[in-house]
């Protein structure tokens, strides 16, 4: 008997957990290894990976689920066991990303669509053979004075549905992520900007999977938080906080069990601090959680810098930034705790 796709998407978005966005391409996990002097081959990225998904503490009491890379999910530990089975182990729900980046959308100068339609019914059977039981699929929507265009967003928005549908066919939660980009090309447009855009985007997402019969209950959503552009940043945290519950209320069906969000381009502190406010001051009826890559890795990479004598230190980087998102996905996150560690 088959899980049911509620209780998978439930077991996602625990309270106090989050989920580990390491999905990273080829090509983005190569530039993670550069930066710390470590060439990228299958090994390397295997042992980083492997550092993290066996980061007992972090993994068992802060991580509810992990997103994988085609060749991640097909790796084994350096003992034998599959990644997947020493994610699984730690009571985290393996996932998959299937999407194929995405491309320049014809016909629409400096906007993009995401590929990866084709086959993808074939690819998700492999992958649940292989232990997902999730999948991600990122649509990103760039934003200026001129942009989006209608139909970059409504095109966005349909692949989303479609692949959520092949998702939920499968037996896999769709995590939908409907990106409005806050570290794309100018990012300087305001606060109240990207709250526009955000409204529009998310209410034509939830309108498609609507249109192509996708269950609420049984997907997850992961959307950007409301916030200026990367070169204009003037709101507080609390502004953020309190635009993104509201385009949040106004845009999110509740029969959606969970929201977890990307950090960005944020800092990893203002990730946390964001999250934090928003559960600490607002009642709503979604769980409100994390789904970090950078913004949970970025002290662990340092830490580890390719070494295997400082995989403890890594793992003790990762643990850290897991228990500050676990704090803050229950609204209890307090600026000295950073400072404590």
């Amino acid at each position: 008997m088959s899980e049911r796709l509620e209780d998978i998407a439930a077991r996602m978005t625990a309270t106090g957990k989050g989920i580990l966005a390491a999905d990273e391409s080829t090509g983005t996990i190569k530039k993670r290894l550069n930066s710390i002097g470590v060439e990228s081959t299958e090994e390397t990225r295997r042992d980083y990976r492997e550092m993290l998904f066996s980061a007992q503490e972090a993994m068992t009491n802060h991580i509810s689920g992990v997103i994988l890379y085609d060749e991640t999910i097909r790796q084994k530990a350096k003992d034998g066991t599959s990644l997947v089975e020493v994610i699984a182990s730690s009571g985290a729900v393996p996932g998959i990303k299937v999407d194929k980046g995405a491309k320049p959308l014809a016909g629409f100068p400096d906007e993009k669509i995401t590929e990866g339609l084709d086959g993808l019914r074939e690819r998700l059977d492999e992958y649940y053979r292989l232990g997902a039981r999730f999948a991600k699929w990122r649509g990103v929507i760039a934003i200026s004075d001129d942009l989006p265009t209608w139909g970059a967003v409504k095109q966005n928005a349909q692949a989303l549905a479609r692949y959520a549908a092949l998702c939920q066919e499968a037996g896999i939660v769709p995590i939908v992520e409907p990106e409005v980009l806050m570290d794309g090309a100018p990012g300087d447009h305001s606060i109240d900007r990207c709250y526009t855009i955000t409204e529009w985007v998310l209410k034509t997402v939830f309108q498609e999977l609507y249109d192509a019969r996708v269950s609420l209950e049984g997907m997850v959503l992961k959307p950007n938080m409301v916030i200026d552009g990367k070169n204009a940043r003037k709101a507080s945290r609390e502004e953020v906080a309190e635009k993104t519950v509201r385009c949040l209320k106004a845009t999110v069906p509740a029969a959606v069990p969970g929201i977890a969000f990307l950090s960005g381009g944020q800092s990893d502190e203002e990730a946390t601090a964001h999250l934090s406010l928003m559960n600490a001051g607002y009642d709503v009826p979604w769980t409100l959680t994390f789904s970090y890559g950078r913004a949970l890795q970025a002290a662990a990479l340092k830490a580890w810098g390719g070494k295997q004598e400082n995989v403890a230190a890594g793992q003790r980087a990762f643990a850290h930034r897991a228990k500050m998102n676990g704090l803050a996905a229950r609204g209890d996150w307090k600026e000295e705790l950073e400072k404590a560690a």
